[in-house]
């Protein structure tokens, strides 16, 4: 059963070869931003690493959501924390909290991604954040990682849901590469009523019991929760996020972290169900569930 984010290795590589880390709790960065290419290499090694267990500093961390890359975070010119959040304010970006990295190292996502493993994870493993945006000059890269302010105008979770499968839709109609695995464009999903409602359940607990995970607070995991709703499945998937703040962002993240990408472009997958459920009193604040699935 393919579950997104759930498999993966503790292992770090550390290159000869690594730049200087330099961590700014305010951006002093002035810089033009990346090439899309490099940067949408780095987010996806940023959302490969955050969706699979880790060690940091000494202590483990759970899988958590990947991050949406949003083109308001990639800053051109940054001089001081005044100077960051006028132009995240310029930019229309709804902010609820911001965290900036600096790292000066060659042209190479690897090699920055390395650096930011060694000196960062707390910050690249920190359930808060649910955007990221990446700008590069020379050899200096600023990485921005934020958290929107919550939305109350949403709408109901099925028209949202729907909203997901349209754009799940218009992705599976393109070739795409999800991480270092190349997908042929893609049959259209069809609405599914049982995944809804599983896909529903799922994100209500999570807000509700505050956590974030594909194995429930009882033990369950996607399968079970669909075939609870009726739904007998030949092959079942799910994708989950925290943090985005709309459909868009949420399904921005999954594209960009290649477990989840994947799932999106599986070609077995002809159904689709997905919701979203709130709680500002959560951790994420906003929990969001797709489930796919082929019927027997």
């Amino acid at each position: 059963m393919p579950v997104a984010g759930d498999s993966s290795s503790d292992t770090k590589r550390t290159p000869s070869r690594l730049g200087r880390l330099l961590l700014l709790s305010a951006s002093l960065f002035a810089g033009a931003a990346a090439n899309a290419s490099e940067a949408s290499r780095l987010v996806t090694l940023i959302n490969a690493y955050r969706t699979a267990p880790q060690t940091c500093d000494g202590r483990r961390v759970k899988p958590l959501g990947p991050l949406a890359i949003d083109e308001r975070l990639a800053l051109g010119s940054v001089t001081s924390r005044t100077h960051l959040l006028n132009a995240l304010r310029s930019a229309g970006y709804p902010l609820d909290a911001v965290q900036t990295l600096s790292v000066s190292a060659p042209a190479n996502p690897a090699v920055v991604m390395a650096a930011l493993e060694r000196r960062a994870c707390g910050l690249l493993l920190d359930p808060r954040y649910a955007d990221i945006g990446v700008s590069r000059r020379g050899d200096s890269w600023q990485i921005v990682l934020a958290r929107p302010l919550a939305s109350t105008g949403l709408g109901g979770w099925e028209r949202v849901g729907r909203d997901i499968l349209r754009q799940v839709n218009q992705a599976r109609a393109e070739p795409r590469r999800c991480g270092r695995q190349r997908f042929a464009a893609v049959p259209p999903l069809a609405w599914n009523a049982r995944l809804a409602q599983a896909a529903l359940a799922h994100s209500r607990d999570m807000a509700a019991r505050n956590y974030f995970s594909h194995r429930g607070r009882d033990g369950s995991q996607a399968g079970v929760r669909a075939q609870r709703e009726g739904y007998r499945w030949y092959g079942i998937g799910e994708n989950i996020a925290t943090g985005q703040t709309t459909a868009k962002q949420a399904v921005s993240s999954w594209l960009a972290s290649p477990g989840h990408c994947a799932n999106i472009m599986n070609p077995v997958y002809r159904e689709m169900g997905a919701a979203y459920a709130a709680n500002p009193r959560s951790d994420g604040g906003i929990y969001w569930t797709q489930v796919f699935g082929k019927q027997r």
